[in-house]
């Protein structure tokens, strides 16, 4: 084959990094590949629209058919987002023999299992790699590098706008509504960052990373999701007074077969690498049984970065296209999903109350998680701002969900406590 057609839906940040690189680095690609890859159409709202690249106008067009119906496009590399219709329209794509690339994580969380078993009926590649953690390569070392190992856990923080966001409250002190504006402005942050700051983007990158690592076919709808809103400057302060940095982790565990999937505040120790990861990067954590711990750390976003990722997974369909293994990707899930429940879930967890200050409130409050068979690493007790009332931050040892959620409802009925204010969850210690 003397040459690869490529046809590229989007020229966004990361579509404009895809061209410079495919235009830039022709050379070097063909040599590694063996043999010249050709964008022949790039799909965009306004053909007419200026753009930061060279480009060939006879690439541009409006109309999805002339790259999905194209019989000259080998590859269909798809950076523009959305679900649904992106769906439909990468369904018809491979249903037309063409090999898809793609960094949408959202339309893979979604309809990721769907489309691999499609493009291996029609022996054609799906690869994402870039719809997880921007220029980390995650999902090809899970899938080969790390096959023959048996993944225990993966976690990592894999949203760089939180990190930012976490990373600048940390550091500079300032509330979350400031950061959240200065990173908008910036470019770090979205016009409506629900997806990051609530984790939903998380989520649906833990999902992915989740069914490869455990070859079992785990849904978005099983993720345990909490943001980043609540997080005030007195958590940040309480958790450095204890030794932790709080960043937004997402988690994947299995133990005897069940796994547990959750996205949420977690303290660490100001040691641990994770800690150490600063605004925009992100890293990941994977633990096999074999090899023990890994991590991969790197920018999770921006236009060069995704882009060498999508490009990666594109010279990876070449090579197969030229070696005739196109379509064997696609695993079917090994086995069946089993989830944790609440009483299998084992984690530390920061808890912070504000309570009366009054003698026996310490001894009513520590009869609930003794009832609870719940036990202390840390406790910490200090004047609260309102008068007469105390407020009392605690690690616990490990225990599980249910334990905690026991613990709260029974805590709620204390006279004595005024508000639970906030409970995460502290890793990478015990």
């Amino acid at each position: 084959m003397s040459q690869v057609n490529v046809g590229l839906c989007g020229l966004g940040t990361v579509g404009t990094g895809v061209v410079k690189l495919l235009t830039g680095h022709a050379d070097e690609i063909k040599y590694k590949v063996g043999t010249e890859i050709q964008i022949k159409k790039i799909l965009v709202n306004d053909v007419e629209k200026k753009r930061d690249v060279a480009i060939n106008r006879e690439w541009l067009t409006a109309d999805p058919e002339d790259l999905v119906n194209n019989p000259e496009i080998d590859v269909i590399i798809e950076v523009m987002g959305g679900i649904d219709d992106t769906n439909i329209l990468l369904e018809k794509a491979i249903r037309n023999k063409k090999h898809i690339v793609t960094a949408n994580k959202d339309l893979m969380a979604v309809y990721g299992p769907k489309l691999l078993k499609l493009a291996k009926d029609n022996k054609c590649d799906v690869f994402y790699d870039a719809s997880v953690a921007g220029g980390i390569p995650i999902i090809r070392p899970l899938t080969e590098g790390l096959a023959s190992d048996k993944i225990q856990k993966i976690m990592g923080i894999v949203n760089g706008t939180t990190n930012y966001i976490l990373t600048k409250m940390s550091d500079e002190g300032l509330d979350f509504d400031t950061v959240l504006q200065e990173a908008q402005k910036l470019g770090f942050a979205e016009a409506d960052p629900t997806a990051d700051v609530d984790g939903l983007d998380a989520a649906r990158k833990m999902t992915l990373l989740a069914n490869l690592a455990f070859k079992m076919e785990i849904d978005l709808d099983d993720v345990e999701v909490t943001g980043i809103r609540s997080i005030t400057q007195e958590d940040i302060a309480f958790a450095k007074s204890l030794g932790y940095t709080i960043k937004l982790i997402g988690n994947a565990s299995i133990y005897d077969g069940k796994a547990e999937v959750t996205v949420e505040p977690t303290l660490l120790p100001n040691d641990h690498p994770l800690a150490l990861v600063k605004n925009e990067f992100n890293a990941v954590y994977v633990y096999g049984k074999a090899v023990g711990e890994t991590m991969f750390y790197g920018p999770g976003a921006g236009s060069l970065p995704t882009a060498t990722a999508v490009v990666s997974d594109l010279m990876a369909v070449v090579k197969n296209i030229r070696l005739g293994t196109t379509g064997t990707e696609y695993i079917v899930p090994q086995y069946e999903k089993q989830l944790k429940q609440d009483d299998e879930k084992y984690m530390q967890y920061f808890i912070r109350m504000e309570v009366d200050d009054a003698a026996g409130t310490f001894q009513k409050i520590t009869n609930v998680f003794t009832d609870e068979n719940v036990s202390f690493q840390k406790i910490l007790q200090l004047p609260s701002e309102e008068e007469k009332t105390a407020q009392i931050v605690m690690v616990t040892h490990k225990i599980s969900k249910q334990q905690l959620v026991n613990s709260q409802e029974n805590l709620k009925r204390l006279d004595v406590v005024n508000e639970i204010i906030s409970c995460y969850r502290v890793d990478g210690e015990e």
